[in-house]
């Protein structure tokens, strides 16, 4: 006879069930280790960077020489070559400036991001940046610290709201240790990832960039990202030409978007593979950079020889009024050059590098107007680089605490604030988007719309759709098709072939739609079949999809692998959306 006695658990297995009882000891134990990897991970980054400079700048000058200062019109050309194809073959999630990548995860996916994407993004952007694309280091690092964060929910088998934390912890890591800003890093996390201040975990975000920003001081120092001189107001009349610059700044960073989304757009239309867009960017990028190295990569001055006006000149007003509008323009030109081909990094330093230009432009023009009321150039400059930042992203409380904590510098924080808010009110008067968010609208997904609350959010598509839905081969008559969807009652099936492989979708209105046609006896399903359709992955959440749908009158979503997008795993109806719903209100009720 068996025995009903339980035996209790002992060893390794007790101890690590009592430490996941505990929250705040397993949630700072894991915000530590998200931390500290997203640490190493910003100085491993940095290195990279460092190390792709000398090979492209400094090799790239020897073996290129013959052509003289024109070498360097080829280095972003091969490096886009290297980058398009490493994002082609490796993951496409590592195009881009990576943070509206986090912000779908997290909204989305539950926080789940492929471990692999912070291998590809590392090598990259570092490449991307260390060849003269023009973008900066942060988006990487986010998805960098992120994806960290990312892998190790997934790793534990974690929930979705610990993973979400996790990933929030990562990219509030990422910022911290790039950028030495601890408090901005957490801010970031917050009001650009999670996409709202208060959080029952937010206390694990603040020591992750905290831990995050500890291994940086070991290794990159403790200096703040920009030296500057202290700054002053000489009246406080000055309070009316700052604000007039977050007028001006608000504008430009709307400009700034367009043109972006605009580039991508056109780049978007040529009949060339995908990973051969970013060098073709890269010929662009390489006769820009001739005016001045700055253009290329981040532009601080500390990095690329012979650079002469980077954001440092900027701010201590070494910049004439005429190459400060140049630098403006042409920054705005390179880095959407850079993103719009497919290239990989960040928009937060070429942010910074538009806003100081258009800050030393307007400073050095009103003090040439009004020398005895308005302060040097060098105080515009650091105010442009916030009011921009802040309109590009409409996140005026991290704008505000970064620039801050990046120049040590308190004496202008009352312009500095209103010039932000102006910037981002005139900002989202001019669109909603920002330069996050509107590249997940261009990909039909509204982040706005995925936070409202709606019991759809919890029930991923996996759980509510159909498996084994039937299927139709494309060489199906369509005499035969309208004669199956009479007989099964279904008013649309999936289309895929002798192979296995999912070809796309074909409803009873396409049948109609040909018939109306006088359609010929020999017609098949693959000949009205819709190719083009809106498609599932089995851990996105119910409500995302709609998201996607939008307007469209579809009654069924086929479900596909992630990995494999040709494999078809089920399909989603509009039955199954109600019977999910249903239990989820009585999952609601019961609580």
């Amino acid at each position: 006879m068996k025995s009903d006695k339980v035996y209790p658990k002992t060893g390794l297995s007790s101890l690590l069930d009592k430490f996941r009882s505990n929250e705040i000891a397993f949630g700072v134990t894991l915000a530590v280790l998200v931390g500290v990897i997203a640490g190493f991970g910003a100085v491993l980054f940095r290195w990279l960077i460092s190390s792709f400079q000398s090979l492209f700048f400094g090799s790239g000058a020897t073996y290129l020489g013959f052509l003289g200062q024109y070498y360097v019109i080829l280095l972003p050309a091969i490096g886009g070559l290297i980058v398009g194809l490493l994002i082609h073959f490796g993951a496409r999630e590592a195009k881009g400036h990576g943070v509206p990548e986090v912000m779908e995860a997290v909204a989305v996916r539950g926080g789940r991001i492929r471990p692999r994407v912070a291998v590809i993004k590392s090598l990259a952007s570092s490449i991307c940046i260390g060849s003269g694309g023009s973008v900066g280091r942060e988006g990487p690092i986010v998805q960098i610290g992120s994806s960290a964060g990312s892998t190790v929910g997934q790793w534990l088998r974690l929930s979705d709201e610990w993973v979400r934390t996790l990933v929030a912890c990562g990219a509030a890591g990422g910022i911290s240790a790039t950028f030495n800003t601890p408090i901005g890093g957490a801010f970031f996390a917050m009001e650009i990832i999670l996409g709202r201040f208060i959080t029952p975990k937010l206390g694990f975000v603040i020591i992750s960039s905290v831990a995050a920003d500890f291994i940086s001081h070991i290794f990159l120092g403790d200096q703040p990202s920009f030296g500057i001189v202290p700054y002053s107001m000489i009246s406080y009349w000055e309070i009316l030409p700052y604000a007039v610059l977050g007028i001006f700044g608000g504008l430009a960073a709307f400009a700034f978007i367009r043109s972006l989304y605009k580039c991508e757009d056109l780049f978007g239309k040529l009949h060339t593979p995908e990973y051969l867009k970013p060098a073709i960017g890269g010929i662009g990028i390489g006769l820009i950079g001739l005016y001045s190295y700055d253009l290329f990569g981040v532009g601080y001055g500390d990095v690329y020889w012979a650079s002469t006006m980077s954001i440092n000149q900027a701010l201590i007003g070494e910049i004439a009024l005429q190459s400060l509008i140049i630098l403006l323009i042409l920054k705005i030109v390179a880095t959407s050059l850079t993103l719009g081909s497919g290239g990989s990094g960040g928009v937060f330093a070429p942010s910074l590098f538009i806003g100081a230009m258009l800050g030393g432009a307007f400073g050095t023009f009103a003090h040439q107007l009004f020398p005895s009321l308005i302060a040097t150039s060098g105080a515009y400059a650091l105010v442009g680089m916030a009011a921009v930042f802040a309109g590009a992203v409409q996140a005026p409380v991290t704008a505000i605490i970064m620039l801050f904590e990046m120049t040590m510098n308190y004496t202008l924080i009352l312009p500095l604030m209103i010039a932000v808010v102006i910037s981002t009110v005139v900002s989202r008067s001019l669109s909603h988007e920002t330069i996050y968010t509107a590249k997940l609208v261009r990909r039909g997904i509204n982040i706005r719309q995925l936070g409202q609350t709606t019991p759809l959010r919890e029930v991923t598509v996996g759980k509510a759709m159909t498996r084994g839905f039937p299927t139709v081969l494309p060489t199906m008559p369509v005499t035969d098709l309208l004669t199956r969807l009479r007989s099964s009652g279904h008013h649309g099936f999936p289309v895929v072939d002798k192979d296995g492989n999912f070809c796309g979708m074909v409803a009873l209105a396409d049948v109609e739609a040909a018939m109306s046609k006088g359609a010929s006896p020999g017609l098949t399903v693959g000949d009205i079949a819709s190719r083009a359709v809106v498609t599932a992955y089995p851990d996105e959440y119910v409500h995302s999809v709609f998201v996607k749908l939008g307007t469209q009158d579809v009654g069924r979503v086929p479900v596909i692998d992630r990995k494999n997008p040709k494999h078809l795993l089920g399909v989603l109806r509009r039955h199954d959306v109600l019977v999910a719903y249903a239990k989820a209100i009585r999952r609601e009720s019961r609580h």
